[in-house]
């Protein structure tokens, strides 16, 4: 492969990268034991804005921008085998990368409809009081490629299956304060187009926020996210990208009625290497309990 093409896969490995990164993020209280039978639809709009992209040990690359639109639908259904509590599910994401330039020039990109990813978790832990006891559940996710894909263009498919196992953890001290962590691991199959193989090591997310239950209707979170390892090759040869990078988040959450809620989020990135930098993420996320 010629060093030409190299360079215009790993950009456009970049922007499918920053396309998936929310994949497994959580948003607090997400790991609550629902009563069998209940389900859930979800509906999430993010917006993020990067005007800085860096190669691995080389810095920065000047001229760099990407504006990543993204929505997922979503939707879980709680049951029970024996005496545990599970929950199935399933997730569509879907949207555009935009204003995506590397030094200037700009990348081509696919839009549209993203991965289908289906997960099934196991609470082995789930307190007849969450507020003053701890929640622990273990979700399998498959990601599907079933999303339009091209090795040449930045998109928000993948082009390979992927399986992430994610432990949460709700704890509940007592007086309305919550801890809620999710640790995760995904291995992304290695795939080759048009005789060029793409490969990312095992990528690791840590995830940990303080919650406050102001009413029983109303929350305030604030925490980390943070992206380790992920190291992306193309033929065998280091693309200088891998999932690093620390988040700060904080979260708003109301349920305006008994089954619906809205959730907001605002957050940014505070250190990246080998990959683009969001200074704002922004997201907005509508569930509707069903029974």
């Amino acid at each position: 492969m010629s060093s030409k093409r190299c360079i215009a896969v790993a950009f456009a490995i970049a922007g499918s990268f920053a396309g998936n990164a929310a994949a497994l993020d959580i948003v607090p209280a997400d790991y609550t034991v629902l009563p069998k039978g209940a389900n859930l639809g979800l509906v999430y709009l993010q917006h993020a804005h990067s005007d800085e992209f860096r190669l691995d040990g080389a810095g920065k690359v000047p001229r760099s921008s990407l504006d990543t639109n993204l929505g997922i639908l979503r939707v879980l259904h709680y049951s029970q085998i024996g005496a545990m509590p599970v929950a199935y599910q399933a997730f569509l994401p879907f949207g555009s990368l935009d204003n995506f330039k590397v030094g200037g020039a700009r990348t081509d990109s696919n839009g549209g409809v993203g991965d289908l990813t289906l997960g099934f978790t196991m609470f082995f832990a789930a307190p007849a009081d969450p507020g003053k006891g701890t929640t622990v559940g273990l979700t399998g996710y498959v990601v599907l490629p079933t999303a339009e894909y091209d090795l040449d263009k930045s998109g928000i498919g993948s082009g390979t299956y992927s399986f992430m196992p994610q432990l949460g953890v709700i704890h509940g001290f007592g007086n309305g304060w919550f801890f809620d962590g999710a640790l995760d691991v995904s291995w992304q199959k290695d795939h080759r187009q048009r005789g060029v193989e793409v490969a990312v090591d095992p990528a690791w997310q840590a995830q940990a926020y303080l919650r406050r239950q102001l009413t029983a209707a109303t929350s305030v979170s604030f925490g980390y996210s943070g992206m380790f390892g992920g190291k992306r090759y193309i033929g065998d040869v280091y693309a200088m990208q891998k999932t690093r990078g620390d988040t700060i988040k904080i979260f708003a959450s109301h349920m305006f009625t008994p089954t619906f809620q809205i959730n907001g989020m605002l957050g940014a990135q505070f250190d990246v290497e080998g990959g683009f930098k969001q200074r704002l993420v922004a997201q907005v996320r509508f569930m509707k309990l069903f029974f």
